[in-house]
């Protein structure tokens, strides 16, 4: 009877990391395949319990950082993603008390707000450090 849950455990975690292609139900997967392996030989809850947990904890830690690194290192970043730690020109003064402030990042306009509070003058350069809705949140670029 284990191996039957075990084996529609497999099933769905493998379905689910198919539609999402996240690499977050993969490691678990492996663990249910291994716990599966055991059930058909021996017949301890417990022990699959434990193999199914330190499988997968092992997968997730020692091999999902290699395979994140191989599996997206040709993903392009887009939108707003990519202009997090880029410089920008403030083309508007940049004052949150009144709300107002642009700034100009790879030739887009987008409404800017220090990320510290103070009020940045046009003309000055900054870089983005985040982005909230969509508002960059920047700081004064030092210069050196």
């Amino acid at each position: 009877m284990n191996s039957i849950a075990w084996l529609i455990l497999l099933i769905l975690l493998i379905f689910v990391e198919f539609i999402t292609l996240g690499l977050t139900t993969i490691w678990f997967a492996g663990g249910s395949l291994v716990a599966f392996i055991v059930s058909l030989f021996y017949d301890n809850l417990l022990v699959e319990i434990i193999l199914f947990l330190v499988i997968s904890l092992v997968l997730l830690f020692f091999t999902r950082p290699i395979v994140k690194k191989y599996f997206n290192s040709t993903r392009v970043k887009t939108n707003y993603a990519a202009i997090i730690g880029k410089e920008a020109l403030v083309t508007a003064r940049i004052d949150n008390m009144n709300g107002t402030g642009l700034a100009v990042v790879e030739g887009q306009e987008w409404t800017a707000r220090s990320i510290n509070g103070e009020v940045i003058e046009k003309g000055t350069k900054v870089i983005v450090e985040e982005i909230s809705g969509v508002k960059l949140m920047v700081k004064i670029k030092k210069e050196g």
